[in-house]
């Protein structure tokens, strides 16, 4: 059975070919060619199985790229929780940490080999696939913090807190290591399974946004750490 995905794209030759090289993997890919209509079709989806990934391009003739991901992350239910890799202008590198920001879990810049971008598609389709992460527990807890592998939920103090796909297996790559000082380098590669690009800072733009999800104070942290010149590290003892 093909996975279904939707593609908010203007460039209707692009989503055809897109659409035709994916097809040929195993997914199904409905187009919207404008945000409005993509969010219709999340929102509504008219009987059509809600998409597993929604390949997002930042500029649309009717609404940015970034606005269409922000309002998907304030969607009720689960739609709220499906991946976005969005679709980013080559070099642009600020669109790329403001899309991260605002709930993006993975982005590729134009323009792109659809080898690439099917391997992007399946690496964060991987993520959200229970069970996938090897471990003897499910459940992992460090004081009021929970975070259970298999529901792919985190709470703090009994109160869900709210991150996206690509956030969590972040979380969890720390947590499982907890004490252990990672490289950002080592952070990206348990997660994503590729190599840090030079000057890459979503690394950091995540952590900010998972700090501000499960830390009382973001801005002093007790269960992130920075370990400054070279990473991170999760906290045993919290609370």
């Amino acid at each position: 059975m093909s996975q279904p995905l939707l593609m908010i794209e203007d460039d209707s030759r692009l989503a055809q070919m897109v659409s035709e090289y994916l097809g040929q993997s195993g997914f199904a890919v409905t187009h919207a060619n404008d945000a409005q209509s993509g969010l219709d079709l999340l929102q509504n989806p008219a009987g059509n199985p809600q998409p597993e990934l929604v390949i997002l391009d930042l500029m649309l003739p009717d609404m940015d790229g970034l606005e269409v991901c922000r309002r998907i992350r304030t969607m009720s239910g689960e739609v709220a929780q499906v991946p976005v890799l969005m679709l980013t202008a080559k070099g642009d590198s600020m669109d790329r940490i403001i899309g991260l920001e605002v709930g993006a879990d993975d982005y590729l810049p134009k323009p792109f080999e659809p080898r690439e971008l099917l391997a992007r598609i399946r690496a964060v389709l991987r993520r959200r696939v229970p069970g996938a992460t090897p471990a003897a527990s499910r459940l992992l807890q460090f004081g009021t913090l929970e975070i259970d592998r298999d529901a792919r939920t985190v709470t703090v103090a009994g109160q869900p807190c709210d991150l996206t796909s690509y956030q969590f297996d972040l979380l969890i790559a720390l947590a499982e290591r907890a004490g252990r000082v990672l490289t950002r380098e080592q952070i990206m590669e348990a997660v994503r399974g590729r190599e840090l690009d030079a000057f890459d800072r979503s690394i950091d733009v995540h952590m900010g946004r998972i700090r501000a999800a499960i830390e009382l104070d973001p801005k002093s942290p007790k269960r992130i750490l920075t370990v400054r010149g070279v990473g991170y590290v999760f906290a045993r003892q919290q609370d």
